[in-house]
């Protein structure tokens, strides 16, 4: 009984997920007139897809193919996400990315069409999606718990959602192959969800989810499941399938590292709302805000004052004992109060006292972690605060050339920091 209950569960799923192929505007029997919208998406040509610059979103003139135009959805008292717009571009890899309770999987869901938005509108391909259902858009989405039918085989897994269409059988056993070979699971066709390992049912679970040859692809932190190693191996491969097939890519994620490695853009969400969207290099080189620097990688945030500008720098006044100079592009006007954003890896730490007088620390060596490539080291100002800075392993040494409890100095460059005002 426990086997058919979930058997049933299994179903209901995969029938939310069971999105159509028809022309737009046809009719049938749920419903005469009802809208429907195209849903494929052919593969680029090889040329393309290889080492193409992807950045639409730049021209004014491009089109985005989903929109969220002020959108807010609530529940109760509760608003869960808060007036959002938000363009994604066609053969995008887009990433939502921040901590639970932040909106991220409303705002998939709403576009998958299991939420409704409360205010504004959810358009894909120019049209309004209101008011049709999941299984009439052109979106598929891939849950964490991947969803496997536990009775099926590999093959009868990826072919479900074909079935249901009633495709023709000869193109039914195309697609299936096509997507083994796609996700390198050749061989293991007959296989049971219960003989394959935890990556192995994951590509089985992207590979029905791009089967149907979706629009719109949607990950719901998809990689959550797997170990480091193998989430990482498997973030590269997805690159691959996505950038092989063109289809639009959309990933909710919370880990940040997963985010910077496979999105093309990246928005990061806080309290229902986009608090900065842009590449993977803008987000962490240049946060707008204490929160995305802190979210986004690891950061020290040294409180200061501006005391004066001297060209294209401000100069700051805080507690660490000289003069910080860093270069800005915005008119920061002299008494605001700032933090100034370092990452570990732009401080250089040495035992001998730097030449130059600004931006220069002194403190003791309180804490290293040896990572392989690279060793962190906490070092504990003679104000007080605790500032991590990175060092690459460029030898083959097993002692550390800075121990715990050296002196040090920490030095960095007007470029290496960011002066955030928010």
């Amino acid at each position: 009984m426990d086997n058919l209950v979930l058997d049933s569960r299994l179903r209901g799923n995969e029938r939310m997920l069971s999105i159509a192929n028809f022309p737009a505007n046809t009719r049938d029997a749920r419903g005469e007139g009802q809208q429907r919208l195209t849903s494929r998406s052919e593969p680029l040509p090889a040329s393309e897809a290889a080492g193409r610059e992807f950045s639409p979103w730049t021209d004014p003139a491009a089109v985005p193919l989903i929109r969220f135009q002020n959108v807010t959805r609530r529940f109760g008292d509760v608003t869960a996400i808060d007036g959002l717009s938000l363009d994604i571009y066609e053969r995008e890899f887009f990433a939502l990315l921040g901590p639970s309770g932040c909106g991220k999987t409303t705002l998939m869901r709403m576009l998958a069409g299991f939420e409704t938005p409360s205010e504004g509108r959810v358009l894909l391909g120019g049209q309004d999606l209101a008011g049709v259902p999941p299984y009439r858009r052109p979106v598929n989405i891939m849950f964490q718990s991947y969803a496997l039918f536990p009775h099926m085989t590999v093959a009868d897994n990826i072919a479900f959602g074909l079935k249901q269409e009633s495709l023709p059988r000869a193109e039914i056993v195309e697609r299936v192959s096509a997507m083994l070979k796609l996700v390198h699971l050749e061989g293991m066709e007959r296989r049971k969800p219960d003989q394959l390992s935890g990556g192995q049912r994951q590509r089985v679970a992207l590979a029905r989810a791009l089967a149907k040859r979706p629009k719109v692809l949607l990950l719901d932190e998809p990689l959550a499941a797997l170990d480091r190693k193998l989430r990482e191996q498997t973030q590269f491969e997805l690159m691959d399938i996505q950038a092989t097939l063109g289809t639009t890519f959309m990933i909710v994620t919370h880990d940040q590292e997963e985010a910077m490695t496979v999105a093309d853009r990246i928005a990061v969400m806080d309290h229902g709302r986009i608090v900065q969207m842009g590449a993977p290099t803008e987000i962490y080189e240049q946060p707008s805000s204490r929160y995305v620097a802190e979210f986004v990688g690891n950061v020290n945030l040294i409180e200061a004052t501006v005391s004066g500008r001297d060209g294209g720098a401000v100069l700051l006044e805080s507690t660490i004992g000289s003069p910080l100079r860093a270069i800005v592009t915005e008119n920061i006007v002299p008494q605001t109060k700032v933090a100034l954003a370092l990452r570990p890896e732009k401080i250089r730490i040495t035992v001998r006292k730097p030449d130059t007088t600004e931006n220069v620390a002194r403190g003791e060596v309180v804490g290293i972690a040896y990572l392989g490539d690279l060793s962190i080291y906490q070092v504990r100002l003679e104000s007080g605060q605790v500032v991590k800075a990175a060092r690459p392993n460029v030898t083959r040494v097993a002692e550390q050339p800075i121990a715990r409890g050296d002196k040090v100095f920490l030095s960095w460059t007007p470029e290496a920091g960011v002066v955030l005002t928010r």
